[in-house]
Formats: structure tokens, sequence, C-alpha cells
């Protein structure tokens, strides 16, 4: 299903893929208030909705992308706007800066409460009422859904962590978002894949820097048969350039390497979906 907001394929399977960031779009209204540098949307998670359709397509999952850059609003942020990250720098529902702190808004402003409200109305709401119909479909046609929220992030943006980002951070919300049989299997597998072994291996680590955010912590709630798995991937793990979009060029991604790491997420899906099944099975009466 095509939507000015987002795009939705629906699947019949337990799986929903859920991809908040891939947006680039701004309402004509949102544009005019915005600087040059925010119209290029250069902190998108490129190339996702590419990267995870054939995954969908195998597990006969739903896959639910945005069309709206987050810029406008951020669908992994609670309307609220409160820090998933207390005492770490972090951007907001409506966001003033890019993540290289260049402001998205003429001298340095912000976005007024009454504006806020408005695009939480108009664009974080229809957004997150799809992905409660299409998870609370899968919990009454098997019992069980996985959420695997999808996002990707360049490797080193020194205003929001140090260093070198490993290729793929995995987030539970620190084991709470998800039964802790599909936390296991997630672990297990990076610890043993052969993507992950020898030189040139994938680097990786289990509720690091990110534990999940709005959408992994609010959903993921396994007592009521709902899994939620973040995984932020490095853009160096698929694209030629990640650092394309801040020179004003929509990156390019790399097939081959892509193909290795759809094929890493793929295996990730089996093992999560696998334990939450395990999960569903165990608690049963």
């Amino acid at each position: 299903m095509s939507d000015p907001l987002f795009h939705l394929t629906r699947g019949a399977g337990p799986l929903i893929i859920s991809a908040p960031h891939t947006g680039v779009a701004l309402p004509p209204e949102v544009a005019a208030q915005l600087t040059p540098a925010a119209l290029l949307s250069g902190d998108t998670d490129w190339h996702l909705r590419e990267l995870y359709a054939p995954l969908a397509a195998a597990h006969d999952a739903t896959l639910l992308s945005a069309h709206l850059s987050r810029y406008a609003v951020d669908l992994n942020r609670p309307e609220s706007d409160e820090s998933l990250y207390p005492g770490q720098r972090t951007t907001g529902l409506c966001p003033r800066e890019t993540f290289e702190g260049a402001p998205l808004y003429p001298h340095g402003g912000d976005v007024s409460a009454a504006e806020r409200a408005r695009r939480v109305e108009a664009y974080w709401r229809p957004y997150h009422r799809a992905l409660r119909a299409a998870l609370d479909a899968a919990v009454a046609r098997h019992g069980w859904a996985l959420l695997w929220e999808a996002h990707s992030i360049r490797s080193e943006v020194p205003l929001l962590f140090e260093g070198l980002l490993p290729d793929l951070n995995i987030g539970t919300h620190s084991g709470r978002a998800c039964a802790p049989e599909a936390r296991a299997r997630v672990e297990a597998l990076l610890a043993r894949h052969p993507a992950t072994q020898g030189p040139g291996a994938r680097t990786w680590v289990m509720d690091g820097r990110f534990k999940g955010g709005y959408i992994t912590r609010h959903y993921g709630r396994p007592a009521e048969g709902v899994h939620a798995v973040q995984l932020e991937l490095s853009q160096r793990a698929y694209l030629r350039d990640e650092r394309a979009p801040l020179r004003g060029a929509r990156p390019e991604w790399d097939e081959a390497a892509a193909a290795a790491a759809r094929a890493l997420i793929g295996d990730l899906l089996s093992e999560a979906l696998a334990g939450a099944g395990e999960a569903r099975e165990r608690r049963a009466p």
C-alpha cells in the first residue's frame, strides 16, 4: 500500500519490519521552515527498504517504511519528546540540528509547541496506527509477533557517540523488549557466524550505545506476545560512501557488500523468529 507518509507491504507471517527513518520527503509547509542544509536529508537511513524487501518477501513479512524525512518528525521518538538516553546527546521528536550539529532552522530556531503537536497528529500518528494494526493482526493470526526495527547510521558521528561504531548494533532495551530466547539466539549467532570471524570480520555489540528507540521500547511487550529487536546497521557495511549525503549526493550502495549484509541479517531474522516462537511454545497453556 502506498501512502503519502509511508509505504506498507503486508505479509501473513509473524514478522513485522519497521523502517521509520528511510524517508527524504518534506511537506512544503515544513520545507519552507528549514535551512538549505536540511533539504539534503543527510541523516536518512539510506536504501533500507531495498535492503530488507527480499528478506520480507522470504519471510512473508509485513514491511513498513517511512516516506517523510525524520526532519519533519522523528517516528522513533515518543510524542512527549522525552529523552530515551538521559545524560547523552540525542536528537528529538522535531530535530533542531543534523547529526553534524548544523542547524535545521534559521538562526538556530526551534519548532513551536503548536507546530510540534500538528506534526504529531499529521505525520507521527498515522505511521504508528499502521504499525499497531500490523502487530495486532500478526498476534491475532499467530499468537505472537516479532517486530524488527531496521535502522542504519554513519559509522562515525562524534555528536552522538565516540569513535567507530560496530557494524551491527543490536538493541533489545537491555532484554526487556523481547523474550530471553530471542535475544540469546541472536547473540549466539553473532558470536559464531562466519561473517563475524577472522580478518575483515563484521563487528557487533548487544545493547551498547543503541539499546532500542521508542518503537522498540514501546511495542516490545514479550508478556503480551510482541517481541522487538532493533538493528542499527553501520552504513559502511553496505554503502560505497557513507558520507556522500554530507557532500550533497545521494549515496550509492555497494552491491556485493549489501548482499553480504542482507545474508547476515536474514540469518539474524531467522534466529530471532525461532527464539520468539520457542518463547510462545514454552508459555502456552
